[in-house]
């Protein structure tokens, strides 16, 4: 008898940055790989051997749209297991390095990249789960509140609850 537990994917860690600007706009990137190619998502990919998770964040963000970010804090965590593809990846709030020179340009495993508006998110075929994600992280900072995980140290290693 065949063991099915060699047929599985193996777990891959993941890591995406939720960014807005000052326009009060979403920036989304169009997937051009699978799993959900076609689909527009927000910036991430895997962590590399070596880097750090905030490393990670703020590396995919400029590989798939050209823009310099700070990464804060964890907004999410999510698990999907589509087309043959099991993904733990961790959402960070990210935010960027220089307002002014905001242009993404698509790059990488991406086939566009923009600004959208978040009234129009519904207007997009996103990837499974993610407008609730970008709507809860907006509303949550954009009304001034704390909400997510913070870096305790500021090494990136460590993250917990803001204190109150």
């Amino acid at each position: 008898m065949q063991n099915n537990k060699n047929l599985l994917p193996v777990p891959t860690l993941g890591v995406s940055g939720i960014v807005f600007n000052n326009q009060k706009q979403m920036l989304l990137i169009r997937r051009n790989q699978p799993p959900a190619m076609g689909l527009w998502s927000i910036p991430g990919g895997k962590l590399e051997a070596g880097e750090s998770l905030l490393e990670a964040c703020r590396r995919e963000i400029k590989e798939e749209t050209g823009l310099d970010t700070e990464v804060k804090n964890i907004v999410a965590v999510v698990e999907r297991r589509v087309e043959g593809f099991h993904y733990v990846i961790i959402d960070y709030l990210a935010q960027l390095v220089d307002e002014e020179n905001n242009q993404p340009i698509a790059r990488s495993d991406v086939s566009e990249a923009r600004w959208v508006n978040l009234e129009h998110l519904g207007d997009y075929d996103l990837v499974e789960g993610l407008a609730e994600i970008i709507l809860r992280t907006y509303n949550a900072y954009n009304g001034g509140h704390v909400a997510g995980l913070y870096d305790v140290d500021a090494t990136g290693s460590d993250y917990t609850i803001p204190r109150v």
